[in-house]
């Protein structure tokens, strides 16, 4: 297999087993850097393989349903893979406050659906960032953080 392979088959690794209907915070070992970023429009830059899993954990315990989907074919070039995707999930667990223009308290019960597209780069089989464009404004308004006119 060539580099963009290569490097596309640890992406869909982790859009399916870190992103995808069933975590498995293992895959975030294995797979990525020790000091991966990790960075979206709706919250906080992660740092590092801890801070990655406690976000995810705790997005996931706010949004138990939470799951992130392809919408098109992967693009590879030398060390980067962009992926479009769509996805969301409903807040039905504990108060969730990461988002950056505030927080909802427990079980909202309030539903988000959004799309985004990801640029992940990849050296030596691991992620070393993840940087992503999503429709945050979308989220947040569904979510009530964000009034309509």
């Amino acid at each position: 297999m060539t580099k963009q392979e290569d490097n596309k088959a640890v992406v869909v690794r982790w859009f399916t087993h870190f992103w995808g209907e069933r975590c498995d915070l293992s895959v975030v070992d294995e797979i990525a850097a020790p000091d991966m970023l990790l960075k979206y429009s709706l919250h906080e830059p992660r740092r590092g393989r801890d801070d990655i899993k406690a976000f995810m954990a705790d997005f996931r315990a706010a949004f138990p349903d939470l799951n992130f989907w392809a919408t098109a074919d992967l693009i590879a070039e030398g060390d980067y893979v962009v992926g479009q995707w769509e996805g969301g999930g409903t807040h039905t667990g504990p108060a969730f406050g990461d988002f950056l223009v505030g927080s909802l308290p427990a079980a909202t019960g309030r539903t988000m659906r959004f799309t985004g597209t990801t640029v992940l780069k990849v050296v030596d089989g691991r992620i070393v960032e993840e940087i992503g464009l999503d429709d945050g404004v979308a989220a947040l308004t569904q979510l009530g953080l964000i009034k309509t006119a």
